[in-house]
C-alpha cells in the first residue's frame, strides 16, 4: 500500500469544555495539573523545556508533589515513589467529565505509588471516538459488543457502555478493576463485564470460541505481568496480540483505538503495526498524537493513537 495513503498528522487534545482538568504549566521533567480541586505536581519526562511559572509558584500551588525514587519506589526509577503532601487535601476525589456530545462520567482519583492518579486526560479524544463510534453502531435495535483490554481504570469502558454498547472490561490488576467498577457506579451505569485475567490468553480464547466485537481498544503498557505471572513484553507481544485482535474483530462496520505509550514508537509505526495485522482489506485507518497544552500554550505530547475502522 502507497506510504501517502497513511494519515500521520493528527494532534488531538482533550476539549476545552473539561473545566475539571487543567494542565497548569510543564517543564524540566515534570507537570503541574488541576484535577477538580487539586492541584498535583509529578515528574513528566517529555517535559523536556523550561518552566513557565517560578518553582516557588509551583510549590505555591500545588497541594501535593509526586518524588521518584522514595519511599515504596526505587531509587533511580523515575515513575515509583511517593507523595508529599503540601496543603491540605484528601486522599481521594471525583472528577467529573461532560461532553457538548453527551458523554459524561464521574471518575474517583487517588494516588499511587507509581505516580497515577486514575485517569490519563489526554485519552478524552479516544473516549469521544468510542462514544461517537458506539452510538453509531448502535442503531435499529443492535447492542455493539466492546472489549477493553489493559482497561486500567475503565474511563474507554464507561464511554463505550455509556454510548449503549455491551461491555467487557479486562485488566490484569484486580484491584484496578474494582476501581473501574466504582467509577461505573459512580458514574450511573451498570452492567459491564469485568474479567481479571491476561489480555493475550483472553483474546486466543476467545478466537477459538468464535465470539466477535464491534469495538475493541487496546492501551498495552510497555512491560507488564498477568495474574498468573504471565509476562508482557510490548515489543515482542504486540503484533501476536493485534493478529488476534484481528480474529476477533466483526469482519464489518467495527472499531479498533491503539494507544501506545512507549517512547520509541512513532504513529506511523503504530499504523504500520495494525495494518500489517489485520489481513482482511477495507480497512480505514487514522493516526497521530494524543497531547495536552498548558496555559502558557506549550504542547505536550504524551501518547500514540491509531484508529482503525471496517467499513460496512
Amino acid at each position: 500500500m502507497a506510504l501517502t495513503n497513511f494519515r500521520t498528522d493528527m494532534i488531538e487534545y482533550p476539549g476545552k469544555y473539561w473545566k475539571d482538568y487543567e494542565l497548569l504549566d510543564s517543564g524540566a521533567g515534570e507537570k503541574l495539573e488541576r484535577f477538580g480541586g487539586y492541584v498535583l505536581a509529578r515528574p513528566e519526562p517529555k517535559a523536556l523545556w523550561d518552566k513557565s511559572l517560578p518553582e516557588s509558584e509551583w510549590k505555591r500551588r500545588a497541594h501535593t508533589e509526586f518524588v521518584p525514587g522514595a519511599g515504596f519506589g526505587r531509587a533511580g526509577k523515575e515513575d515509583s515513589g511517593t507523595w508529599r503532601q503540601l496543603r491540605k487535601m484528601d486522599e481521594q476525589w471525583y472528577l467529573d467529565y461532560r461532553s457538548p456530545q453527551g458523554l459524561e462520567m464521574k471518575l474517583r482519583l487517588g494516588m499511587t505509588s507509581f505516580k497515577h492518579v486514575g485517569v490519563f486526560p489526554e485519552q478524552a479524544p479516544n473516549w469521544e471516538y468510542i462514544y461517537s463510534k458506539t452510538r453509531e453502531f448502535a442503531t435499529g435495535g443492535r447492542t455493539p459488543r466492546v472489549l477493553n483490554l489493559f482497561a486500567y481504570t475503565g474511563a474507554a469502558s464507561l464511554a463505550a457502555r455509556a454510548a449503549g454498547a455491551d461491555v467487557t472490561h479486562l485488566d490484569s490488576v484486580r484491584q484496578v478493576v474494582t476501581w473501574a467498577r466504582g467509577n461505573m457506579e459512580n458514574s450511573g451505569l451498570d452492567g459491564i463485564r469485568w474479567v481479571v485475567e491476561d489480555a493475550m490468553k483472553f483474546a486466543r480464547r476467545e478466537a477459538r470460541r468464535g465470539n466477535l466485537y464491534d469495538g475493541i481498544i487496546l492501551d498495552p503498557p510497555a512491560y507488564g505481568h498477568g495474574p498468573d505471572g504471565e509476562k508482557w513484553k510490548l515489543d515482542e507481544c504486540l503484533f501476536e496480540m493485534l493478529r488476534t485482535v484481528d480474529s476477533i474483530l466483526r469482519p464489518e462496520r467495527s472499531f479498533v483505538v491503539l494507544n501506545l505509550y512507549s517512547n520509541g514508537y512513532s504513529a506511523l509505526l503504530g499504523e504500520t503495526l495494525v495494518r500489517q495485522a489485520f489481513r482482511s482489506g477495507g480497512l480505514k485507518t487514522e493516526s497521530g498524537e494524543l497531547a495536552l497544552i498548558d496555559s502558557f500554550g506549550k504542547a505536550l505530547p504524551l501518547s500514540i493513537v491509531v484508529r482503525a475502522e471496517r467499513q460496512p
